[in-house]
C-alpha cells in the first residue's frame, strides 16, 4: 500500500508528536455540499448511494477536494450491519431510517445472526478498497460501524425514537433478549470493522449515539461492555502498521474514564464537555477527539474562528488532539464556514506543538 503523506491524524490519534493538531468532521460528506446533493439524485436515493462503491468513493472525496482536511472518513451509514442481518432498511422521505422488520418477538431475536461483511456487506468493503486506491495515500481512511446498543436502539424501535420506550421496556422487562441482540450486534460489528482494515482502513470509529439515554448502570452493562469486547476484538495492526480506534459516546461526560480504560486510542467528545477537563481527567491514557458545537459553524467568521481556538486553548499545548465537532455537520452549514475552521486550526495550532514547527503546507 501507499506510504501516506499526511499521517498527522494517525500520529495524534497515538499521542506522538505532530506539527499541528489534525482536523477532520463528522458527517464532512453531506447535504452541506452542492456536489453531494447532485452526486446522491444520480443515486436515486440514499442507499443507493451507500450500495454503490463509486458513488460512495466520489462523495468521501468531495470534502477533500473543497477542504485541507486531515483525513477522509468511508461514506456509509451505521444501519447496514442490521439492514445485513435481514431487518429491511428503508428511508422514508423526511422521517429517517426505518426498519420494515424491527426486532419484537422473541423468536425473531432468537432467530438473529451475525451478518457477514465478506457476503452481505461486500460492497461496503469494496468501496473501502476504492476510496483507499484513490485517496493515493494523501491523508488517512476512517473506517466506522454503530455500537451495539445504538444499533439496537433503530433495530427494536423501527426507526429513530424520542424516548426509546420500547427498547428501555425490553432493557429492563427482559435484558436476557436486549444482550441476545447486543451480542449478535458485537460480533458483527467486530468482523465488520476487522473486514474494513483488510480492504484499507487505517483507523476506525465506533459510534455510540443514543449511550447517552441510558442510566449509570445501564449504560455499563448494556453499551460499555459490549464497546470494550469489540475493542479487545479488533486488529491492532495491519501490513505492520498501527491502525488505531475511536470510541465516540454521545453524553458521555459523565463516563470518560470507564471509555478511556475499555483500550481504545482515543475518546471522542460531544460538545457539553470541557476538553481541558476531559484532558485532566484521561488525557494520559487517550487521545481526545472534539468537541466544537456545530451551532458554531452558523456564525461569523471572527466567531467561528474565536471558538475554534478557545477549544484548541483549552486543550493546551502537546500532542493527542485531533480536533472535530463535537456530533455530526449540520446540513445546513455553509461549506464557506468549514473552511475558516479548518484553516483556522491548522493555523492556530502550530503554536500548541512546540517551537520548530514546519508549517504545513495546503
Amino acid at each position: 500500500m501507499t506510504k501516506l503523506k499526511n499521517d498527522t491524524l494517525i500520529r495524534a490519534l497515538l499521542r506522538q508528536p505532530t506539527e499541528y493538531t489534525p482536523v477532520w468532521l463528522m458527517r464532512q460528506a453531506g447535504r452541506y455540499l452542492q456536489e453531494y446533493n447532485q452526486t446522491r439524485s444520480r443515486a436515486g436515493s440514499f442507499l443507493g448511494l451507500c450500495k454503490n462503491p463509486g458513488y460512495a468513493t466520489e462523495v468521501t472525496l468531495q470534502p477533500l477536494a473543497r477542504f485541507p482536511l486531515d483525513a477522509a472518513i468511508l461514506f456509509s451509514d451505521i444501519l447496514t450491519i442490521p439492514d445485513a442481518m435481514g431487518l429491511g432498511l428503508y428511508f422514508a422521505e423526511g422521517e429517517g431510517p426505518k426498519f420494515e422488520r424491527p426486532l419484537r418477538e422473541e423468536w425473531a431475536i432468537r432467530d438473529l445472526a451475525v451478518a457477514n461483511p465478506g457476503d452481505e456487506l461486500r460492497y461496503v468493503l469494496d468501496a473501502v478498497s476504492e476510496i483507499r486506491r484513490a485517496l493515493a495515500g494523501s491523508v488517512p481512511l476512517i473506517g466506522f460501524a454503530g455500537s451495539p446498543y445504538t444499533l439496537a436502539c433503530y433495530m427494536v424501535e423501527g426507526g429513530a425514537s424520542d424516548d426509546f420506550r420500547t427498547i428501555k421496556t425490553m432493557l429492563y422487562a427482559r435484558p436476557d433478549l436486549l444482550h441476545r441482540i447486543l451480542d449478535i450486534n458485537a460480533q458483527s460489528v467486530t468482523l465488520y470493522l476487522n473486514a474494513q482494515i483488510e480492504a484499507g482502513a487505517q483507523a476506525v470509529m465506533i459510534f455510540d449515539t443514543w449511550g447517552g439515554n441510558l442510566s449509570h448502570a445501564a449504560y455499563h452493562e448494556f453499551s460499555l461492555a459490549y464497546l470494550q469486547r469489540i475493542i479487545a476484538g479488533l486488529k491492532r495492526e495491519h501490513d505492520g502498521v498501527r491502525i488505531p480506534s475511536i470510541v465516540f459516546t454521545k453524553g458521555c461526560g459523565n463516563w470518560l474514564e470507564d471509555i478511556a480504560a475499555i483500550g481504545c486510542d482515543a475518546v471522542g467528545l460531544d460538545w457539553s464537555v470541557d476538553i481541558a477537563q476531559a484532558r485532566a481527567r484521561i488525557g494520559d491514557r487517550v487521545a481526545l477527539q472534539g468537541n466544537l458545537d456545530p451551532a458554531v459553524l452558523f456564525a461569523t467568521e471572527e466567531v467561528i474562528q474565536s471558538e475554534t481556538e478557545k477549544v484548541l486553548a483549552s486543550y493546551g499545548k502537546g500532542s493527542g488532539h485531533v480536533f472535530n465537532l463535537g456530533h455530526g455537520i449540520s446540513q445546513f452549514t455553509p461549506p464557506e464556514a468549514v473552511k475558516i475552521l479548518v484553516d483556522c486550526v491548522h493555523e492556530s495550532s502550530t503554536r500548541y506543538h512546540g517551537d520548530n514547527v514546519k508549517h504545513r503546507a495546503n
